[in-house]
């Protein structure tokens, strides 16, 4: 049986897509689906390739109870485009950058992550790092909120015809 495979991916990835990378697998964990969906996280620039998620970023999140220690950060690349079926970028600026990246005949989906929440009004996870601490909680609520509906898409959808 393939897994399922999801990739999130903001711009350093230290702070929005470490966090949802830590969120789903979360979630995953909860409902023994984790050996069913392949889960990971990069970002489109490489500044911090190999170092952990923001502290800041760390901390918010164990607060909630996901550990983010084992994250290290890494740089998409057109690989990704062969190993994930969801790509799955935080906002509008990286999908372009991810946009510009595919390959011609991807055969995955390449969106926006927070098309699966709930949250009226929002369409981007905005970046926290040059804010504050309240910053993070938001990045936080967004994601667990569209981690939980992407779950359920890939629990009703594509995830059920793979003998998910």
């Amino acid at each position: 049986m393939d897994k399922v495979s999801v990739l999130f991916v903001c711009l350093g990835n230290i702070c929005r897509s470490p966090t949802a990378h830590g969120v789903f697998l979360h979630l995953l964990n909860c409902d023994g689906l984790d050996q069913c969906i392949r889960v990971d996280s990069a970002g489109t620039g490489d500044w911090h390739v190999g170092r952990p998620p923001d502290r800041r970023a760390a901390q918010a999140a164990l607060n909630r109870g996901y550990d983010l220690r084992d994250l290290r950060a890494r740089q998409v690349s057109t690989v990704d485009f062969t190993e994930f079926d969801y790509i799955l970028a935080m906002d509008r600026n990286n999908l372009q950058d991810l946009q510009r990246l595919c390959p011609v005949g991807y055969r995955g989906y390449l969106g926006l992550l927070l098309e699966y929440g709930s949250k009226c009004g929002q369409t981007e996870v905005p970046d926290p790092y040059s804010g504050g601490e309240s910053g993070f909680e938001l990045v936080l609520d967004l994601v667990e909120d569209a981690c939980t509906g992407l779950l359920r898409e890939l629990s009703t959808s594509k995830a059920s015809k793979r003998n998910f």
